[in-house]
Order: C-alpha cells, then structure tokens, then sequence
C-alpha cells in the first residue's frame, strides 16, 4: 500500500540491463516504428492529420489493428516482419472509431456517431480482419468509449460513455444523457445484436451519480468486467454472464509527496498534494481478483500513478509520486503539466511473458511507458520504453515476444512528428533506452530536459558538461555528465545565477570552459520574449560575472535564430571566442552564416562565413561549434523530422580557416568537410528521426559525443539521445 522511491530501483533496473550476456535479463527494446500516415489511401491529402489510439492485434499476431480518429477508419499494419512493418490499407466509417478489440477472425469497433452531446448515437462494427469488409453493426444507443471481449470470446463489453461538453459550465457534471454499460454476445468473432443487454449505472457514484461516465472495460478470467467511471472517480465489478453489478467502490485519493505542483520553467518536487481523486482512465486485472488503473484524472483529480486493488475496493498498492520520479530521472518529465495532471498515466495492458506477469503503464504527456513486474505485492518497475508522442493504447503480444503502442499525436500541420505506432521485442541482451539519466539529489532525482549544448572536462576522458535551454526557463543548468557509466548519468546540476537566483531571460545554447574552472555561455536572444542574443563569464559556482552584449554592428541584423554554440580557440590574452550563429541574419548571403568571434582581452569582434548545405524543404542551420585538436567541428542540420529528414551531419573547419574579418565588411568565406552523417546513429533506436541534434564536444581521449534536444517533452517525444561516435582523430 505503501508509495515508493523508484528512481534507484530505476536506476538497479538498467545496470542488470547492461550485466554481461550470461547474465542478462530479458528485455525490451523498440525494434520498428511505423508513421500511420503511410497507410493513407492513393489520393488522400498525405499531410492531413492522422492519429494512432486504441490498438488490437490479430490472433496470430501478424497485424496490428488501430484506431484513427480523425480520419474515421481503422487502419492495419501488417507486422509479419515485426522489424520491417507495411502498411496494410484502412476500413472506413461513419463516425469516430474510439476503441477496436478482437474476438477470433473479427475485429469488434466502438464507432460514435452522436450528432451532438446530447444527441449521442454509436454503433459497434464487426469487421472481417482478412478482407477488411465490415460484416454487421449493431446499434449501441450512445457514444462508446472502451470495447474488449472476454477470454473465450464469447462476450463483448462496451462503455458507453455519453461524455460531457467541457465548454458547458467550465465542464461540471452531471451533464446528461447518462452512460451505461452494452454486454453483447459474440459467435465466431461475429455480434449478436439481438443479445444486447444495458447496465444501468445511475446511483452507484458519489460524485454526479445520475451521470455514470464510463471510460474504460476489462475482463477477468472469470468473465467479470472492470469498468472506471472516470469523471465519477468511481469502479464497478459486473457479471459479464448476467449483467449483474456485483461490486462497486470511489477509486478513492491518494496523497502525494515531492511532485512538481507549478508550471515555472523550473523541474522541482518541492510540493505535497493531499486527497488527489484518482479519477482512473485504463483499467486491466492482474489476476481474478486483483485490477490495477491508471489514474490519468479529468474532471477534477488525476493522482500521477496508478493503483492497485482488490474486488472489494481495498487499496493493495499506491504508487504515488514514484512513476513520476522515475520518468524525471530519464528526462522525459512534462513541466508544463505540473500545475495541471503531470505524467498523466492513461493507457494500460498486461500480459504474461514466460514467467513473467508484466503490466505496462503508458504516460500520455511524458510519452513514455512504463514496465512493471506483478510480484503479487510491491511491483518492479523494470524498464521505461520511449513511444513517440501521446501514447494512448497499447497490445502486448506474448506468443510473438512483441509489444505495441499507439501514439496518437500527429503534429504534421505545425512540421512535427507524425502520429507512430511503435513495436518493441523482448530478449536477451541490453535496453538500449535510456542513452542518458540522472542521478538522485537528496532522494529525488536531478531534473533535466532540453539539452543544448556539451563540453569536455579537459582532463577526464568520458566526463562532459550541458546546458539546457529555455525550456526550463527558470532553471538555467550546467550538467555534469559521467559517460564512463552506460546509460551516462547526470551527477550533479549547477544552477546559473545572477545576484544569488536563478539567472532570467536566458536560453542558453552553448558552454565552453574558461581554463579556470568557469565557463563561457553563449545565449540565444528572442526579442518577443524579451531576450538578448549575449556571452556570458560564469564562474565554477555558476555566477554570472560578465555579460557581454552584440556589438552594433551585429544586433542591427539580428533575427531570432542566434548563437547555437561557443568554443574557446586560445588562453590568457590570447583567447578567442567562436559562436556559430544558426541561420542566415539580414546582411546574410542565402546560404551562409556568420561564425562570430570575440576576444575578451581587446574585446575585438569578427566573423567569417560559413557555407551552409542547401534542402528542398524547411530550413538548413547550426546547432553546435566544438574545437578539437587543428579544427573546429560543427553540426548542420535541417529543421525536420522523422522520414522528411534528410541532413544532419557533423562537419569541420580547419582553424587556419577561421581568420576573422572586421563586422561590417567583407567577411570571407571558409571551406567545410564532412565528418560524419548522423542520420544512421539517429535511427539506431529504431524511432523516427528526431530533428534537434544540439550538442556535440570531443572528450578527454579524443572521442566525440552527441546529444539531442528533447524540448522538454512540448510536442516532442522526450527522447533525448546521447551516444559517442568514437575517436575523432580516426575520422
């Protein structure tokens, strides 16, 4: 019952992960991910959005089948080559499907057909998995929400929802028509309609009894149903057989110690919340008498976790703050949710692996899931699994060793990531995510997000430093990083301040030591938020002790796309500063970009040009200026995402290249040579192409690091990637 820390079970987890071969522990690692944009018809506008929420798989395996919202269909991917998926074509609908189940050769679909919310209509779709023709309907009499079938497939369970209008009274309930429960029986896969029967479930609830909101179904063995009444904050236990409610009990509060309550820019879990309603989304069993629910929240609670109960309602085990912590400790933590619902726990599934009872939590706003071990009391989490964005459903497929996730976000209309569906397979051997995480600090992990920028501790090969940028705008950051340990842990975070607090207006892009144990900090300027483009002097206890202004020459040209790295060439007297600017300025010639330098003896600034690759689509800028041995190391990079991107690449510039011209004149122009493409490293875990390569320095030793921009999980999947590509000089 009790809350836990998880961060160093976390932290146990992945150091068995990484044990030699012999000793391995089985786990998962994400194998493929496929855009569902790719099953969109010959003719169909391919940048319209498309989304992956409820997912199902064939009996034998071989397809995925998931629900698209938006676009009214279903779609089918076929995953006979789990690593390779196809797609696999599209039934369409009048109406939404909301979930899809299924029972033998037939897939069952929740569609809503309801003219309004109080005009509520649905129908339940018996479609033919092999020929993709809809066989029958039934008509349901309001708006599903969950359907699933029981273990014999003779049962059918739908929530119908009847969901409220959150733009009528700021969304309170109750908000009639009231939903129920539809059992339905089921005969090859096939419905018959004539069975239906409606759970009344008007007056169970404390909260707006006479309007019952059902959100989520499960079956047990036995063929019970676990409903969540999620607006209501309530659970009901049915008789699949005679419709009979058998139980039912308040999902209850939870109390919450160490969470993040305000959205600050900052990452600090430096608040208590006391009788947090649960407010369950996903409901699964563990056993025949044992359910666990995800408690995403809605209408007025949302407790971060997830709970554990017995049939009569007793709590068995609360996690708390724990998932939450633990999902912070791999950088994935949604700030700007914290004054909202946090990690917002909603899509569930459990399923024996081997001996093995597993369940899987799937966060929808750090976009991430979580793997726990069902040891019959406390359980154990044993790996987070990132999953594109939003993440709402999930199927596990034992028999095959595989599991899927449906991720719903499709950011296509704003140049982001497209909605994924993302398959994972389960063996022996390493988890190759999470590349980086953090360690703890007085028993809470190191926030961190948004990293931006690296830099070498001159004298300790695998130790680096990083910034983060204005994502976490209050919280301005110098990371130390260990990356001698795999995955690579944050140790320590300096924070950046100015008069004793937390430095403001900052976006900070790029670090580089200062020889005494300081450092050089280059920020980017944003005039509609009222930043400066800016050198900062910090010293080693993060105190800003110069800033140091564009000169005229420079800000009279300014546009938002500013410094992206620094780089010290030099010491003592001779120390200069190179910063890359990332896009072509007003006094720019298309296609290249000013390599700024400065030197903080004579406070003389210069510049040379450098010539940028050209890109059919988006735009081409820096992101990074590193200097190693004869030559300064940039990375170029278009602004795109997933299978449109197409240049992210590590390239140098040898420094007797970098002759600065006066500011105002004729700048010359330097020569580039590629380093390496690292596009293929961007793939190596088997998501989509992430856009912000940010980051790159060269060790100790000589070999390089790379680090990628999660932007604080906001329209982002959270992924941060950080791997060494090897010795520099071998390149």
């Amino acid at each position: 019952m009790r809350a836990f820390s998880i961060t160093a079970a976390l932290a146990a987890a992945l150091a068995a992960s990484t044990a030699p071969a012999a000793q391995a522990e089985q786990v998962f690692n994400r194998i493929a991910s496929f855009a569902v944009a790719g099953n969109l018809p010959e003719g169909a506008d391919q940048k319209a959005p498309t989304s992956a929420e409820i997912i199902a798989a064939s009996e034998d395996g071989n397809t995925l089948i998931y629900t698209d919202s938006p676009g009214k269909r279903i779609g089918f991917i076929d995953i006979t080559d789990a690593r390779a998926p196809k797609a696999g074509g599209i039934v369409s609908f009048e109406g939404e499907p909301t979930s899809v189940a299924v029972a033998g050769p037939k897939a069952l679909v929740a569609v809503n057909t309801r003219e309004s919310f109080t005009k509520t209509s649905g129908l339940l779709a018996v479609v033919d998995v092999a020929t993709k023709k809809i066989d029958a309907t039934c008509d349901l009499g309001g708006q599903p929400d969950s359907v699933t079938v029981n273990k014999d497939r003779t049962l059918a369970a739908i929530a119908i929802e009847n969901e409220r209008d959150e733009d009528v009274n700021d969304g309170e309930i109750p908000q009639l028509p009231a939903g129920d429960l539809v059992i339905l029986s089921l005969k090859d896969g096939v419905a018959d309609c004539a069975t239906i029967k409606h759970v009344t479930l008007t007056g169970l609830a404390e909260v707006a009894g006479d309007d019952p909101e059902p959100e989520f179904v499960a079956f047990n063995g036995q063929a019970e149903i676990a409903l969540t009444l999620q607006e209501n904050n309530h659970i009901v236990i049915i008789d699949g057989k005679s419709a009979a409610v058998r139980a039912h009990f308040s999902a209850g509060t939870a109390d919450l110690k160490n969470v993040d309550a305000k959205r600050d820019g900052a990452i600090s879990f430096a608040s208590d919340l006391t009788g947090v309603k649960r407010e369950p989304d996903a409901v699964k069993w563990l056993d025949d008498n044992r359910l666990v629910v995800a408690n995403e929240g809605d209408y007025e609670g949302g407790s971060r976790g997830f709970t554990i109960f017995d049939v009569t309602g007793k709590v068995l085990f609360e996690s708390g703050a724990s998932l939450e912590h633990a999902i912070a400790a791999v950088g994935h933590y949604p700030e700007k949710r914290s004054s909202a619902k946090g990690i917002e726990p909603e899509g569930m599934e459990t399923a024996q692996y081997g001996d093995d009872k597993l369940f899987f939590v799937l966060s929808e706003r750090a976009s991430i899931v979580g793997v726990y071990k069902d040891t019959g009391a406390e359980p154990q989490l044993l790996q987070l699994l990132p999953s594109g964005i939003s993440p709402e459903g999930a199927v596990a497929i034992p028999g095959r060793n595989l599991f899927a996730t449906a991720n719903e976000v499709d950011l296509v209309e704003d140049g982001g990531a497209r909605a994924h569906v993302m398959i994972y397979a389960r063996g022996e051997g390493e988890a190759i995510y999470p590349q980086i995480r953090s360690a703890e600090k007085d028993g809470l992990p190191i926030g961190f997000g948004a990293l931006s920028g690296l830099a070498a501790v001159g004298d300790k090969p695998g130790f680096l430093r990083a910034v983060n940028d204005s994502v976490l705008s209050s919280q301005p950051t110098i990371f130390a990083i260990d990356a001698t340990q795999k995955p690579a842990v944050i140790t320590e975070a300096l924070p950046i301040t100015r008069d004793g607090a937390a430095a403001q207006k900052l976006d900070i892009e790029g670090i580089a030591n200062d020889g005494e144990g300081g450092f050089w900090l280059a920020s980017e300027g944003d005039s509609d938020k009222l930043y400066s483009h800016a050198l900062l002097h910090v010293n080693k206890k993060g105190e800003i002790k110069q800033e140091i202004a564009l000169p005229a020459e420079l800000r009279a040209n300014e546009i938002r796309s500013g410094f992206e790295g620094i780089t010290a060439v030099g010491e003592g007297d001779g120390l200069t500063l190179w910063m890359a600017v990332q896009r072509e300025w007003k006094d720019d010639e298309k296609g290249f970009v000013k390599l700024v330098s400065y030197k903080p003896a004579t406070k003389e600034w210069g510049a040379v040009r450098y010539p940028l690759d050209k890109s059919e689509a988006g735009w081409v800028g820096l992101s990074e200026i590193s200097v190693h041995g004869d030559y300064a190391y940039l990375i170029e990079r278009d602004n795109l995402i997933g299978e449109a991107a197409k240049l992210k690449k590590l390239y140098r510039v040898a420094l007797t290249e970098l002759k600065p011209a006066a500011l105002g004149g004729e700048l010359p122009a330097v020569k580039k040579e590629e380093v390496r493409d690292l596009i293929p490293d961007l793939k190596s875990l088997n998501g989509y192409v992430v856009d912000k390569v940010e980051g790159f320095t060269v060790d100790a030793a000589g070999n390089g690091y790379v680090v990628t921009d999660n932007d604080g999980v906001d329209d982002a999947s959270g992924e941060t990637l950080f791997f060494s590509i090897g010795a520099i000089n071998a390149m």
